[in-house]
Order: C-alpha cells, then sequence, then structure tokens
C-alpha cells in the first residue's frame, strides 16, 4: 500500500513509537527518550504482488522461480574469476577460518532447505555441518560457541522460533548468519550478517520459489566459504558457477510439465494417503513434496529417506498407494532403483521423477515425470518443480483455497 508512496521506511524496534505529523515523524521509546533508526529500501515492485493473470498466486509464483533464482545470484557471481562476491555476510577471514562446524536452524520448508544447504556446505566448504528444527534448539542447551556459525534460514525473518533459537546462540557467542527475504527483518536485525534470497513477496502461504531461492542461497554460501577457506579453487568455482547460471532455463523447461501434471492430478485427487521417497540431496525434496500436499490438498502425506522404508513405512503400500519417488540418476540411483522394486512388489502406485529416456525407471512405474539433467548438488531445483505442481493441482481439483489453507498463517509469529 505504501510502494506508491515511497520505498523507504524505518523498521521500528520493541518499545519503539512513532509519531507521524504533517511536518514529520518523531521516533521515541515508550519512555520518551528520542532515538535514531536508519531507513532501509524496499526494492520489490508493486506489480509483484498481484496475481498477474494467474488463477492463485501459489501458481504465480511457481512460474516466478526461473525470475527469483536469476535475482538471487545475480551481482554475487563472478565467472570470469571464479568469485563469489557476499558482502552482507559480514564474516571476517579470521572469523571464517575459526569456524569448526555450522549449524543451521529452521521451521518447515526452510529446514528443508536448510537440509540441503548442510550438504552444500559439507561437500562445497569441506565444513561439518548439522541442521536442526529451531523450535528444538532454542530449548535444548545446545553445545555451541564462537567456533560454530548459526545460520538461521526464515522466508519472513519474523518466525518466532527461528528468532528464539538465534538469540539463544548469541548468548554463547556464535557469530549469526540470517537468509531471509525480507529487508529489515527481525531475524536479519538479530544476525552478525545477512543473505538476502531476493524472491519477491510471496503471497501465498505454502513456500515455493522462496525455497528455491533459499537453496540457491545455500549453494553461494557453500561456493563462498568452500573459497574463504581454501577447500575450493577458483577453476572450481567457476564450474560451479556454470552448473547454477544453467539452472533457470532449466526450470523454465520443467514448467512445461504443467499440463501433463494436470492431468496425473485428476488420477491421483481422491487418494487418502501418499508416501515420497529419495535418498541424498532428493531426500529433503520428498520431505517437501509431502509437506506441500498435506498443506494445501489436506490429503496426508509422508516423506521418507529411501533406506528408511524397511524400518516402518514398507507396511503402508498396498492397495494402490501413490508413492512418489525421485530417481534422477545421481549417485544413490541404483538404490532407489531398488526402493522402487520394493512398492512395485506390494502394489503400490509408483510415480517416478527421473531424467529423459529412463527405461529402468519407466519399467517399474506407473506414472513417470521427466526433468532434465544437472549438476548433482541442483537437482532439487528441478525436481521440486513437479511435486509443486502436483500438490497444486490435486488441491484445486479437490476445491480447496491453494492460497490460504486452512489453519495455516504465512508468518509463524508465535511458538
Amino acid at each position: 500500500a505504501i510502494l506508491a508512496h515511497t520505498r523507504d521506511v524505518v523498521i521500528l524496534e520493541d518499545n519503539d513509537m512513532a509519531v507521524v505529523t504533517a511536518h514529520g515523524v518523531e521516533l521515541t521509546t515508550v519512555e520518551g527518550d528520542p532515538v535514531q533508526r536508519e531507513p532501509v529500501k524496499i526494492l520489490w515492485d508493486p506489480i509483484m504482488a498481484e496475481k498477474g493473470g494467474y488463477r492463485h498466486f501459489m501458481l504465480k509464483e511457481i512460474y516466478e522461480q526461473p525470475r527469483a533464482i536469476t535475482d538471487t545470484f545475480r551481482g554475487r557471481i563472478a565467472p570470469e574469476t571464479g568469485s563469489v562476491i557476499l558482502p552482507d555476510v559480514s564474516l571476517d577471514p579470521s572469523t571464517v577460518k575459526a569456524i569448526q562446524r555450522v549449524v543451521l536452524v529452521a521451521c518447515g520448508t526452510a529446514w528443508h532447505a536448510a537440509a540441503l544447504t548442510r550438504m552444500m556446505i559439507e561437500r562445497l566448504a569441506g565444513i561439518p555441518a548439522e541442521v536442526d528444527l529451531a523450535s528444538e534448539f532454542r530449548y535444548r542447551d545446545a553445545i555451541v560457541g564462537p567456533e560454530t556459525l548459526v545460520i538461521a534460514v526464515s522466508q519472513s525473518g519474523e518466525t518466532a522460533d527461528t528468532i528464539g533459537a538465534v538469540k539463544a546462540a548469541r548468548l554463547k557467542g556464535c557469530p549469526i548468519l540470517a537468509v531471509t527475504n525480507v529487508v529489515g527483518s527481525a531475524l536479519a536485525r538479530e544476525a552478525t550478517g545477512v543473505l538476502q534470497m531476493h524472491a519477491g513477496p510471496e503471497i501465498g502461504v505454502a513456500s515455493t520459489k522462496a525455497f528455491s531461492t533459499m537453496i540457491v542461497a545455500g549453494y553461494l554460501l557453500g561456493l563462498w566459504l568452500g573459497r574463504q577457506r581454501g577447500a575450493l579453487t577458483a577453476e572450481d568455482v567457476k564450474k560451479h558457477i556454470q552448473d547454477l547460471v544453467e539452472i533457470p532455463r532449466l526450470v523454465e523447461k520443467t514448467l512445461e510439465l504443467d499440463q501433463s501434471i494436470a492431468a496425473l492430478a485428476r488420477h491421483l485427487s481422491h487418494a487418502t494417503d501418499f508416501l515420497y521417497l529419495g535418498r541424498g540431496v532428493q531426500f529433503p525434496i520428498a520431505l517437501e513434496g509431502a509437506l506441500k500436499l498435506k498443506e494445501i490438498s489436506y490429503i496426508h502425506a509422508e516423506g521418507y529417506a529411501g533406506g528408511e522404508m524397511k524400518h516402518g513405512p514398507i507396511a503402508l503400500i498396498a492397495d494402490g498407494l501413490p508413492v512418489v519417488a525421485l530417481v534422477p540418476r545421481d549417485s544413490s540411483y541404483e538404490r532407489m532403483l531398488g526402493n522402487m522394486e520394493e512398492v512395485r512388489a506390494r502394489d503400490g502406485l509408483l510415480i517416478a521423477v527421473c531424467h529423459p529416456g529412463d527405461r529402468a525407471v519407466a519399467s517399474k512405474a506407473q506414472h513417470v515425470i521427466e526433468v532434465p539433467p544437472c549438476a548433482e548438488l541442483l537437482a532439487p531445483l528441478l525436481t521440486v518443480i513437479p511435486l509443486q505442481l502436483l500438490a497444486y493441482h490435486v488441491a484445486v481439483r479437490r476445491g480447496c483455497d491453494v492460497d490460504q489453507p486452512r489453519n495455516l498463517a504465512k508468518s509463524v509469529t508465535v511458538e
């Protein structure tokens, strides 16, 4: 509402009070003491908060992912020198070299992105990393200190549990990095440094483009840390940057699956349960696919690591239970084929997400969704697209409120 008049906003802290008159604005504490707050600039355009001809904000935001991904890495990569530039991270070289481990804290979809970021940091920077639910971390008296980099991930930057986790980590002297989509958010103000996602406004409650930009931000951070600590050479980073720059085009190609997935949704919209399976970098995507479906269609869905099938979930597979298997040709491919055989032997209905022309997968699955091949660490940016579209079209067919699902809020600002 205010962007038609100004892009400069002042974020009030707790106990701040603003008196607005025809002559200006006076900022004080509630006790009446004057305070100074620096304005921040809102970068996105008001038209981005409109549906723009799409039936729902969620569908529009799914289609905005190529642009959002590009905006997140634009200006932060230098392909010619093999550099990643993250000035707002605000971690000096001595702090980076002193890091002994990384702890990522987040909730919901952001936790799934954080789980992928953990793998990226370990593979690209060689730093031990772990991911924790913010709601658990803040209350368990975690053993962390100045040598632990805590990365907090939140689209809104206002998630109460994530902010609580950051405050607990700050008390123990941890450097804090906030990954968020909102300039001047509470999380950004609590952190040592900030990695802005640049997804633009996300109106739909079920996150789509913000999730993708969290993954890209995690990838950039992994490259930056790897280069800073000497785990990657400039040539290594150049190759990884080339892989990243290809992703928006490949996402656009993957979005061409929309109509075929809408047709598939007609066959699946009456299901009462779903199972999603993935391994390695595809495991968090299995979790995210299940969460998207349950959030907006109200169908019970579970995401599992493929290796956990025999430890319980396999008991559920019978009588055409829909099982979505993520089977790109990566380091877990052969083991995922084994999982597909287990589902097939028990009369599950297999929907496989794989690379084009994969006959081994096609011979086992009733439905095949083909996504383009790409670098393994970035493949989640492609495999998540059909799962977002599937959740969307199933929910629409069931008559659900896609943008405002029941009992959910865009920003969870209470415990």
